[in-house]
């Protein structure tokens, strides 16, 4: 798997993480309310940091998208921290790619207040994309 690859399916699962807790992610050391997104996320950002070389980065990169979390420009900024990390260190994006496998394929990846959701399978006859408060649903 290339690191672009890798970074992109660790985002959502750090930006839940970040949702979930703003800049105090990184000071968290343990949740239990906490979804199953949310604890991948806080357990993967936990080893990007534990890298030496790219920690104050990835920090600040956090820190600055816990500030603005609709910012895109943070998002991408963390993403590509993320990515630098990951093609510097082939054991890193190993083991991030291992924590990633030994997620489960079901348990769904929901940004926080966005509308993002990975790992899901939506099914029926009434699908809906979009935002709930615009719709109306009626039984035949």
């Amino acid at each position: 798997m290339n690191v672009a690859d890798l970074a992109n399916q660790v985002t959502p699962y750090v930006v839940a993480a970040i949702g979930a807790y703003g800049g105090a992610v990184l000071a968290k050391t343990q949740d239990l309310a906490a979804d199953e997104s949310v604890n991948l996320g806080r357990r993967l950002l936990r080893r990007f940091v534990k890298r030496e070389e790219s920690r104050d980065r990835i920090e600040s990169a956090v820190q600055d998208l816990a500030d603005e979390p609709e910012d895109e420009d943070a998002l991408a900024a963390l993403r590509g921290q993320l990515k630098r990390a990951l093609a510097a260190d082939p054991e890193l994006a190993g083991d991030v790619a291992r924590l990633l496998r030994a997620a489960s394929a079901s348990t769904p990846v929901v940004n926080n207040g966005g509308q993002v959701v990975a790992g899901s399978s939506i099914s029926g006859d009434n699908v809906q994309i979009g935002s709930a408060r615009d719709v109306n649903l009626h039984r035949r």
